[in-house]
């Protein structure tokens, strides 16, 4: 298993926004070959950055 990480930065103000577009986006992102699941969670020190596990 592979387990991708990536840390998005979100500019402030739009997260909301971001928020409902990921969860659009993640029908494209669990269609991918091997995926397995997500999580996305968002960074409590910093509210306008977040991070995506995604293990393969």
């Amino acid at each position: 298993m592979i387990l991708e990480v990536a840390l998005l930065d979100v500019k402030p103000g739009l997260e909301s926004a971001f928020e409902n577009d990921f969860d659009l986006a993640t029908a494209h992102l669990a269609g991918a070959e091997g995926y397995l699941s997500h999580e996305l969670q968002r960074c409590v020190e910093n509210p306008n950055r977040y991070i995506l596990l995604v293990p393969w």
